[in-house]
Formats: C-alpha cells, structure tokens, sequence
C-alpha cells in the first residue's frame, strides 16, 4: 500500500486525485445530468453495488461535471463504494481495514479548532435571511428514486454538543430538503448521541445548535460510522479519524450557530434542530415513501420527523457534492466497517487470540450480518465460538444474524462462507435463536403483521449459524491441499508478484 499518496489525503478533493491516478477507481462525465433519479440511476449500473436491486456492480466512483440546475457545482458519488478504494484511501489491505479502524479508536487524537480565515467551507457564505436564499438551490442533493420523498443529504456529517457536558458528536443521518430553509431529519430511537443532545435541549424547552458537513475526508465518513459502546456518550468519532491520518481533524466556529463544522468540507449548513416541531417526511410528494435505504427497501415516510430551521450555507468555491445511495456498498462501507472493529474488539478484549477477522457482510448493508472468522485451538476453545457470536450482538445491538466459521474458510468470500453452510452445518443442532430481541426498524420483516410473536417493530429474533467443525472432528473436515506453486512465472499479468 502506498502510504506515500495516502498522506496527502485530507479532504474530499486530494482524496478524488488519489483515485484518479489508480486505474479503475475513477470516472467522471461531462454530459448534463439530471439531479432528480437520473444521476442515482446511472450510477446503480456503474458502481452501487451493496442489496440495490440487479443488475447492479462494484465499479469506480463517478463525478458528475454538470449537473442541471447548479452550474457552478459538481456531485460525486461511489467514492466509498468498493472496499479496495476504502483501503486505498485509508492506506491499508482490504481484508484489515476492521483491525485499522480498531487500532485507531485505541489511539484517538482530538480534532482542533481553526480560525474561520483559514477554513476553505467558508470561502461562498449564503444566509437564510437573504430573500434570495434557497437550499433547493445552493445544495444539489439528489433524489435517488422517483418516488423519493424529495432531495436527500445522505453524507452528511452532522455536527452538535450536549447542552450540559459540552460534549460533541458526529454522526450520518437522513436529512431531507423540505423548503427554502428547512430540512427534516431522522434519529434513529436510542441509537445516536446527538439524539441525546436533543432530548435534553428540548427539555431544556432550546433549539440544538447543529452543523452539517458535506464532502469530507473518507477517513472521517469511515469514523462517523462507530456507535456504542464501542464510542461511549461523549466519545467524539472525529478522533478516530484523527488517529488513520495522525493528524487532528480541522474544525471551524460556525457563521451563525454556536457550533463547529469540518473545516476543509465542500459545503456546510448551519441551522438548529427545533424544540416541540415535528413534520411529515413527504410532506412535498406525498407518496408515502421516503428513500432507498440498506436494506435494499424504500422506507416508509415518517409522519413526524425532527425539524433542522437553516439559518446559512457556506461552500468552498466550485463545490462538489458527495452523495451516496442508500441501499450501495458505499453504506456497507461506512456502516459495516466500523462494525467490524467494533467486534474484534470486544471479541478481543473477552478471549484474546481466537477471533480472526470480521465481515459485515455487503447482503446486510453492514449492519445486518456478520461473518466471524474463529480458531479453535484446544478442546475448551469448542463453545467459544458461540460465545464470540453472543458478544458480537453485544458489540452491535443492530447486528440481526451472525455465521461463524473456521480459519480454513475466508469470511470475505460468500462462496467459501456458503460452502461452510453446506459441509460444516446441520440446522437442527448449529443453528441459535434467540427471540425478541431490539434490531434495526428499517428491517421490514420485523414487525407483526410478519412474525405474530414480536411485540413490535424493530424487535427481532438474532440468529446464529455455526458453521465450524467440532474440535474433535477437525481432522476429518481438511480442505484438499493443492502443490505450492508460484503463478507469477505462468501468468503474469494475473499474478505480477509471487504468492506468499
């Protein structure tokens, strides 16, 4: 990995030079583009990827040059969109990106405050009480499908402290384009620190100050992934994103908030979340729908959304809007790989040495699923795997199936992982239940009307599929072993080093 180029990576731009210079990582168009599905359904054949409906592939990032409607604005999408490009952008191998991001959680370095001169986001600054202004406008989000609710921020870093401890977090939330200066924004319940910081504001009867920052660092998206307890109330995830670039995360004082916004971002937005307001997501469309999200679903519109009042947008000059589709690998990326940490962690930290590696699997858009790599080394190791699968719910409360298997079989690999299922598993003794137990309410198949014995939506049974040979027959289940060959010498082209 070349860490040489992966250092001069620290915002969205010097990230978007990485990728062109590595082949197959890059495209970008000239031809006029529709912001309004047009632009999410061509790149659903070019790179999406992740549960989007078929035909769809792992492909490069794409940047729209024009973009009908904003002719001073480009918009980039897939740039988290593939594994590889995540370890290329991070200066990692792909099937250790897990370990990276744990390793940097253990080595955090705490973002730092700029003086607004030197902040690039600030170079454009538009103000809500132009009559002039309009988010619709200044910012051009997307609409991933026709029967989107309208215009979805889905890369948003979302800026705010706790009113009481001062505490700050970020965190990626859907955030829709409602009017001129509103946007309507979704918390998921219990699930996110600012939707702490809020409950205590609007008891406190306070708007909370919040910024939103478009276009980052991947290494910040990468972090804004993380949730408890691997990042505790009053862990600031940019600290993460400090320690893979050894180097504090810039912030900036907002223009008309008391809060701060990530100094080198494309665009932000400042505005506030408003005590006792509440507004229905398709309030514009009514169809019912919101967006696509990772499940590969469109979610419902929600009847009573919280209610961010805008009061500025500030943007560098010739800004570039990132963007992502719901259901793509790009929230497999952003989701998943902090889960992976997440579990090797706790795993870790409970029984050293045993677990080898973690894939939140792509089918369940990162959250949904895991893959758990685990050695069995002596007889009382037999059990452990199960217990190992018990933390990884623990780890990430989201989490709703876990397959386990042994170090011969690459968890990365859905073939290798399905042939596990189909020579190392008996469903009547591997597999663990384990009923009514909270998940994801994006699930759809998590609610009543689908299983008479939830209580209520959200609420799942969390299953375990243990596809490891018992420790006592191991000696019977050994994969065939094939001659030690160097293919370079044959195939070249295929193979351009040895294999170790």
């Amino acid at each position: 990995m070349n860490t040489i180029l992966t250092t001069q990576v620290n915002d969205l731009r010097s990230a978007l030079e990485l990728l062109k210079k590595i082949p197959g990582q890059y495209i970008e168009t000239n031809e006029l583009v529709d912001p309004n599905a047009e632009l999410a359904g061509i790149y659903r054949h070019v790179g999406a990827g992740g549960t989007v409906q078929r035909p769809t592939q792992i492909g490069p990032a794409m940047v729209f040059n024009h973009v009908k409607g904003h002719p001073d604005a480009k918009v980039a999408i897939g740039v988290l969109a593939s594994r590889e490009r995540v370890a290329l952008m991070l200066g990692a191998e792909p099937k250790r990106l897990g370990f990276l991001l744990q390793e940097a959680v253990e080595k955090a370095v705490a973002p730092i405050v700029i003086p607004q001169e030197k902040a690039v986001c600030q170079e454009v600054k538009h103000f809500a009480d132009d009559p002039d202004f309009d988010l619709r406008k200044l910012v051009p989000a997307p609409t991933n499908t026709p029967e989107d609710a309208g215009p979805y921020i889905t890369f948003g870093m979302c800026y705010a402290s706790d009113p009481e401890t001062h505490e700050s977090d970020v965190t990626i939330h859907r955030l829709c384009i409602q009017n001129r200066d509103t946007l309507s924004m979704w918390i998921t319940p219990g699930a996110r620190h600012i939707g702490a910081f809020f409950d205590k504001a609007e008891k406190m009867g306070q708007p909370l100050p919040i910024s939103i920052s478009i276009g980052v660092d991947p290494a910040i998206a990468v972090a804004a992934g993380f949730e408890p307890p691997t990042t505790p109330q009053g862990f600031n995830e940019l600290s993460i994103a400090g320690a893979l670039r050894n180097r504090a995360v810039e912030l900036v004082p907002c223009l008309t908030i008391a809060e701060k916004a990530i100094a080198n971002a494309e665009y932000v937005i400042e505005g506030e979340l408003m005590p006792n307001m509440r507004m229905r997501e398709d309030v514009n469309s009514n169809t019912g729908k919101a967006m696509p999200e990772f499940p590969g679903y469109t979610g419902p519109a929600a009847q009573a959304l919280n209610v961010i009042k805008v009061k500025a947008v500030t943007h560098r000059r010739n800004p570039i809007m990132q963007t992502c589709i719901g259901p793509s690998e790009e929230h497999v990326s952003m989701a998943g790989i902090p889960t992976e940490a997440s579990i090797l962690g706790m795993v870790e930290r409970a029984m050293p040495g045993r677990l080898l590696n973690v894939y939140a699997h792509a089918s369940g858009g990162g959250k949904m699923m895991a893959v758990l790599q685990f050695k069995k080394s002596v007889p009382s190791d037999e059990g452990r795997q199960r217990q190992a699968a018990l933390l990884a719910f623990s780890a990430f409360n989201e989490l709703k199936n876990v397959v386990l298997v042994d170090e011969d079989v690459d968890p990365f690999d859905s073939n290798d992982v399905l042939w596990a299922l189909n020579t190392r598993y008996q469903g009547d003794v591997d597999t663990l239940f384990i009923p009514g137990v909270r998940c994801h309410p994006l699930d759809p198949s998590q609610t009543p009307e689908f299983n008479p014995a939830l209580r209520d939506r959200g609420l799942s049974c969390k299953t375990i599929f243990d596809c490891t040979v018992p420790f006592n027959l191991k000696h019977k289940f050994v994969r065939s072993q094939f001659m030690a060959v160097d293919p370079s010498r044959f195939v070249p082209t295929l193979f351009p080093k040895a294999v170790e």
